[in-house]
């Protein structure tokens, strides 16, 4: 009998371990090892945010890798894809049949004066949300901080100025993008999420660039492009983050933004990149759910449940849901020329929704404040379903039955 094939996935993060869970699941003949540089199992990224409140405990990020071997610790340093083995830091090598990165992607630092104290480490008060011990560091900090400002108004950033508005803490978030969440939201949406943070203690500085800390040792303060000063005991950065390529690019792997794919997410023969690490015909996602994406096709091939699967992208729904500040955003953002909007914006409740159409079939939408409906919307736009005569109505109607309906009795 023969020995079962092995498969070494380099990163132990979100899409490392819905691959190991989904193999598993699939009842693949391999034995599957996880490689994380970090010390603990994999957890969900995406809602450090809500550990630093309190909200949810460390442990309760946990995520499954099925029958998976886990070796947290562990940092893969150089790899061998011709001879198919890799190196590890503390010297041990391993040989694998398929290999995975899954490498995520790290902070990027943006251009600023006085990042880094006299000896080259980070000042004190800096700041970067990407993982559990850096939500430790933060927490730790913010405890005897008296005022905060976070560097970037996207999806990391939004969620890190209301955790730190959550512990008390007055915030001022620094964007340099026309509003926030500008790969996500229009302006009208931006507006209600903008809205909202004020009503949470947090200030919006869109359309303006971070120039420099200030402060000798410890962070005391930052000076924007026009001269203006913010005083912050913490800084918190949150601009973006940058695919981890380094060790695909010392073995000779395709590198661009991110590890070039093919459809069958396959880099080299019998190697393979997913999740944020991973670039897909010039795209690098960045987002949770095409990682996910990604480790389900990619399991159905390896484990030869679909060894023909072909990635073609995905649609995805970007969703923040915390407390009073709640949005999504599906599809489309800017609308087709021959397409129709239809938008309600309600200041009081701190709503706003946006639809766009063509005929009766939905091409995407963003929603602030009232979530009922994200759900049903969706998946109308998902599955190409018409609206139904009456489109108006997911916009007017109460978030229950009518705009639900109305999709009900038009599905096929």
């Amino acid at each position: 009998m023969s020995a079962p094939r092995t498969i070494a996935v380099v990163g132990a993060g979100m899409a490392a371990a819905r691959l190991a869970q989904q193999l598993d699941a699939l009842g693949a003949d391999a034995e599957v090892t996880l490689y994380g540089g970090e010390p603990e199992a994999p957890y969900n990224r995406a809602l450090i945010a809500d550990v630093l409140t309190g909200r949810h405990r460390p442990a309760d990020l946990a995520l499954p890798v099925g029958a998976a071997r886990l070796r947290t610790g562990s940092e893969v340093v150089a790899l061998d894809t011709a001879g198919r083995t890799l190196a590890l830091a503390d010297g041990d090598r391993a040989r694998y049949d398929d290999l995975v990165l899954a490498t995520g992607a790290n902070p990027v630092l943006p251009p600023l004066r006085g990042l880094f104290a006299a000896d080259g480490s980070w000042r004190t008060g800096l700041h970067a949300l990407r993982s559990l011990a850096a939500c430790a560091r933060l927490a730790a900090e913010a405890a005897p901080a008296h005022r905060a400002v976070v560097i970037g108004g996207g999806v990391l950033g939004v969620s890190a100025a209301r955790a730190l508005a959550a512990l008390g803490l007055p915030v001022e978030i620094v964007h340099q993008g026309p509003h926030l969440l500008e790969r996500h939201l229009d302006e009208g949406a931006a507006h209600a999420v903008r809205q909202a943070l004020a009503g949470l203690g947090v200030e919006t500085y869109p359309a303006n660039r971070a120039r420099a800390l200030d402060g000798e040792d410890r962070v005391a303060g930052v000076t924007l492009a026009t001269g203006h000063r913010l005083d912050a005991d913490l800084v918190v950065l949150a601009c973006g983050v940058r695919p981890r390529t380094g060790l695909a690019h010392s073995a000779g792997l395709p590198v661009g933004r991110g590890i070039r794919v093919d459809d069958s997410l396959a880099c080299a023969p019998g190697t393979y990149a997913i999740g944020d690490c991973a670039e897909h015909r010039g795209v690098v996602h960045g987002l949770a759910a095409p990682a996910w994406d990604q480790a389900d096709l990619l399991a159905r091939r390896l484990s030869g449940a679909d060894p023909d699967a072909r990635w073609t992208g995905t649609r995805t729904l970007a969703r923040l849901t915390a407390g009073p500040l709640e949005y999504a955003a599906f599809g489309v953002g800017e609308a087709p020329a021959d397409a129709d909007v239809l938008c309600l914006g309600d200041a009081t409740r701190g709503t706003y929704r946006r639809l766009v159409l063509r005929g009766d079939r939905l091409l995407g939408g963003v929603l602030v404040g009232d979530l009922a409906t994200a759900g049903t919307l969706s998946r109308a736009w998902l599955e190409g379903r018409p609206v139904g005569p009456d489109p108006l109505s997911l916009l007017v109607a109460p978030p229950s039955h009518p705009a639900r309906t109305a999709l009900r009795e038009a599905t096929p």
